[in-house]
């Protein structure tokens, strides 16, 4: 039977597997659908057995076809290694660099991306973006070269790189009766109907630790799961929120959403890349790391997402770029 499996069946059919769609596979291989429904099919005669059924409009993997699919994964991911390994070996920046990072990253990791990639052109980045939880387990699992996050867990043995500044905001609609006030008590935003993330998110942690430090409780008017849900329901004037400033550039120079003048805001918290402790980085991620450790400070004052070195962090001195969205 191995003689007869092809990388390319694996590799169509792990598409498949993990969309459960073949019309997804097909986009992100670049190949049209009927080209991959093939290969599929051909691959579930060599072994003999059904591996993907239609259930209404799903597909479902069979029994056989779970086994095929979490043994495409090792060996695809095998072969990345080795690529990575190979380009090692040569000195070269090149191959894969994998990580995940919780979702308030997205809005400014595909930045640093773009950056090192348009220097390293062979480097093929593979991004992960999901929630706190799932980023732990993929640290603990030791899927990635590395993962991003706010809130280091103090239960792992952990390889930790700080390198750029995480400003949390308190964030408001445009017409909020607070939007032009000054030095807003803790106790009076503390009342007002608070935007949350679910329970484990970073932010969450580091806004309750806030108010937990000057004796106050934020009860969430509504729970959601992600920033951009977020940021949504305050457009609709659901209420308040706290965010990181590095994923509201658009909001507010569209004035779409605006931050609010609070005591004890922004918070400054920091970004971390992360791995376990004694794990050995490929030359890429090695590299890519060094990189995100020296240029982030600088995207960050760039772009508006951190203060200037030695300025204090508060919203009335973003750059002048971003000071429009204030209205202040």
């Amino acid at each position: 039977m191995i003689n007869h499996w092809t990388l390319q069946q694996l590799r169509l059919f792990e598409a498949v597997a993990r969309h459960r769609s073949y019309t997804r596979a097909a986009e992100e291989l670049c190949l049209t659908q009927p080209a991959v429904h093939i290969q599929v099919r051909r691959l579930e005669e060599i072994v003999g057995l059904p591996l993907i059924e239609r259930v209404g409009k799903k597909l479902l993997l069979t029994r056989a076809g779970e086994e095929v699919y979490a043994a495409s994964v090792a060996v695809l991911g095998q072969l990345r290694t080795l690529t990575g390994e190979i380009a090692d070996m040569k000195g070269k920046v090149a191959g894969p660099l994998k990580m995940a990072v919780v979702t308030s990253a997205k809005f400014f990791m595909p930045h640093f991306l773009g950056l090192f990639v348009h220097e390293y052109p062979d480097v093929a980045p593979q991004l992960t973006v999901t929630n706190r939880a799932r980023v732990l387990e993929r640290l603990a699992e030791n899927v990635d070269d590395f993962v991003v996050m706010g809130q280091i867990p103090d239960d792992m043995d952990l390889a930790v790189r700080p390198f750029m500044d995480n400003l949390l905001v308190v964030v408001a609609h445009p017409d909020h009766p607070l939007a032009d006030k000054t030095n807003i008590p803790l106790e009076q935003i503390a009342g007002e109907r608070f935007l949350l993330r679910e329970i484990g998110s970073g932010t969450r942690m580091s806004a309750a630790q806030m108010f937990a430090e000057h004796g106050l409780n934020v009860e969430p008017y509504m729970e959601l799961g992600s920033s951009e849900a977020i940021k949504q329901a305050i457009m609709a004037d659901l209420g308040v929120s706290v965010l990181a400033l590095s994923s509201l550039e658009l909001e507010l120079e569209a004035r779409r959403l605006v931050i609010l003048d609070v005591v004890g805001f922004p918070l400054r918290r920091t970004w971390y890349a992360v791995h376990l402790q004694g794990k050995r980085l490929g030359l890429t991620a090695s590299v890519f790391l060094d990189f995100l450790v020296k240029e982030g400070p600088n995207l960050g004052v760039r772009k508006g997402w951190v203060a200037q070195p030695g300025a204090t962090p508060h919203p009335r001195s973003r750059p002048k770029r971003l000071g429009k969205a204030r209205g202040a």
